[in-house]
């Protein structure tokens, strides 16, 4: 039985299955075996489960001719004649043909046992695998998803029900935690207010970037909330893609497209990577971020403020394509409606407009205000936050004013182009970025306005009135490691220190 038992479990016997006679010695004459497994077995534990069967016979079957030994996995047989059928033979004797019939009944009995084991195991592992994960698949069909909101933060200001109800395709956690290796520190991107930041991929292979809502989060559920509400409704080539999102298991997530050349910050704050920003991508990357806002006020079917425009809000696509993201605190206006007030100003320092920063008025020519300080920053390549602190001694609004006055504005422009810019249109931009900055939101042009000043270059601009104050603090710099970080600076107001002009 050895033998039939190492033919059967040959690594070319797909069958595990082996049949043979040989001579039992003197007076016994031929013996014929048959040995079988079932065919979810490997090899190695087919050989273990038929010698398992042949440890049993000693027990129960020394003494007897013929015997049958088997599990719900293998079985043994060993008789005097030969009761199984070798293809191409002549039929079977009439005794054959009843053990054959024995042996039919014997397999019809185990396969009756088999079948529903298997079918109660199959159930066990679907009902586990539901509670893993909405289905096998990376994206489910569109589903709305539900949200209870408790939390304290943004009370009274909420958008409408307390419910987050958004047609947007849920991610099971199952595959999330495969994709980013259970959240681990090499797939980590960056960490912003809304938490960390990973990169994965869906199961089609497409990159994407995972947002993880922080259970330490100063920011939260509020913010969450917002982002499924507006993104899902927005789509713009100059809107980051929200993909999907999970709520699952207590965990809180965000899929985005996955902008390859990460954030604006990244590059325009670094010396080494803002020489890949000449002056044609900048003022591609300008005319995009100004595109981009157009849409959310007014061209969208939702009228939205985003309130935290800045250099790290918008990323890069492998073109250098701007993206707006980050609508964690973002809000929409009702028709007819132009500004609105909270009580809880948030946002980042050096962007904010001083009638937000100062008295929680918020408009659309808010939003106006943090763009003219980040084109001038792409002109200069420095942060307004930091610039105040530096030698000039003054924000980048003031110093810009003061040379722009005094006719000698292209001072400013970041001295890494070397020249390699056209001065009209540099001069145009900067122009263009203090009418944005102005004190007075209402001498502020809209962004309808600003779309077409920086497409023409025979329309005559107005005079600009001083810039706002700057609001702001000494910060210390902290480099951004991702297009997803936040910039190391305060995002919650209470109190603003004004400098004067």
């Amino acid at each position: 039985m050895q033998i039939l038992i190492k033919n059967a479990t040959a690594e070319n016997n797909y069958l595990l299955y082996a049949v043979g006679e040989f001579n039992a010695g003197g007076s016994l004459g031929k013996r014929y075996g048959l040995v079988q497994c079932t065919r979810d077995l490997t090899s190695d534990k087919c050989r273990q489960c038929l010698n398992a069967m042949l440890d049993q016979v000693p027990k129960c079957c020394a003494s007897k001719v013929g015997w049958q030994v088997g599990s719900p996995s293998c079985l043994t047989r060993y008789d005097d004649y030969m009761f199984y059928k070798i293809q191409g033979s002549s039929p079977l004797p009439s005794s054959a043909k009843n053990n054959s019939s024995k042996t039919k009944t014997l397999i019809i009995i185990i396969v009756s046992v088999l079948v529903p084991i298997v079918l109660l195991i199959s159930g066990i592992y679907f009902i586990w695998r539901k509670n893993q994960s909405n289905n096998d698949a990376l994206l489910s069909e569109s589903a709305p998803i539900s949200i209870n909101y408790n939390s304290q933060e943004g009370q009274g200001e909420s958008q409408g029900d307390d419910s987050l109800n958004a047609d947007l395709p849920t991610v099971p956690l199952i595959w999330i935690r495969q994709s980013t290796n259970n959240f681990s520190d090499s797939c980590k991107l960056g960490e912003g207010g809304f938490g960390p930041v990973y990169k994965g991929s869906l199961q089609d292979g497409t990159e994407v970037a995972i947002k993880r809502l922080s259970k330490t989060s100063g920011q939260g559920l509020y913010e969450f909330k917002n982002e499924v509400i507006f993104i899902a409704k927005l789509q713009h080539r100059n809107l980051v893609r929200l993909l999907g999102c999970c709520v699952e298991q207590n965990e809180k997530l965000l899929i985005y497209e996955y902008m390859s050349n990460s954030s604006l910050a990244l590059h325009l704050f670094d010396v080494e990577k803002r020489k890949q920003l000449s002056w044609k991508v900048r003022m591609n990357i300008i005319k995009g971020i100004a595109r981009g806002l157009l849409y959310l006020h007014e061209d969208s079917r939702l009228r939205v403020i985003h309130r935290d425009m800045k250099a790290s809000n918008v990323l890069l696509d492998q073109d250098m394509n701007p993206k707006i993201s980050d609508f964690g605190l973002a809000r929409t206006f009702e028709k007819g409606q132009n500004e609105d007030s909270t009580r809880r100003v948030v946002g980042t320092y050096g962007y904010m407009a001083p009638e937000y920063a100062m008295e929680g008025l918020y408009s659309v020519k808010s939003d106006v205000f943090s763009f003219g300080v980040l084109l001038l920053e792409i002109i200069c390549g420095k942060r307004n936050n930091k610039f105040h602190v530096s030698e000039h001694g003054q924000s980048l609004l003031e110093y810009s004013w003061r040379l722009w006055c005094t006719g000698e504005c292209l001072k400013i422009v970041d001295p890494i182009l070397e020249n390699k810019y056209t001065r009209n249109e540099v001069t145009r931009c900067i122009h263009i970025g203090l009418l944005c900055v102005q004190e007075d939101a209402v001498d502020r042009p809209t962004m309808s306005t600003v779309v077409v000043m920086l497409a023409s270059e025979t329309m005559t601009l107005p005079i600009p009135n001083h810039p706002a104050f700057s609001v702001g603090r000494k910060i210390k710099e902290e480099p951004t490691s991702s297009g997803f970080d936040k910039d190391p600076l305060v995002n919650e107001v209470s109190i603003s220190n004004i400098l004067p002009r």
